[in-house]
């Protein structure tokens, strides 16, 4: 198995426990956001999901967004402005695709 292989397998793993606990759905739209190749910031999110009127505090979502930098791997950051503004790693949108596409059915 490549290290690449390995990692990916990793991330599937965490990922499918992360949304397996996702009540609400929340985790998942957001990680549809992050699917389609933008840059965020914790507001933008934060806006995103009022819109789809999720009940959720800003540090709520921030929290959320900060666990899927660290905990997760999946999501880059950028730090050099006033905010901080993520990203999905190009590396995994395949796998969190796959993941949103299998548990949506």
């Amino acid at each position: 198995m490549s290290g690449l292989q390995a990692s990916e397998d990793r991330v599937r793993e965490r990922l499918e426990k992360y949304l397996s606990r996702d009540e609400n759905g929340i985790r998942k739209i957001v990680l549809n956001l992050f699917i389609t190749g933008d840059k965020f910031t914790t507001g933008d999110v934060y806006k995103h999901l009022e819109q789809e009127s999720c009940d959720v505090s800003y540090r709520g979502v921030s929290a959320m967004v900060g666990l899927m930098n660290t905990r997760l791997g999946i999501l880059s950051i950028n730090v050099t402005g006033d905010h901080n503004i993520y990203s999905l790693k190009d590396d995994y949108k395949p796998v969190v695709q796959a993941i949103l596409t299998h548990t949506a059915q």
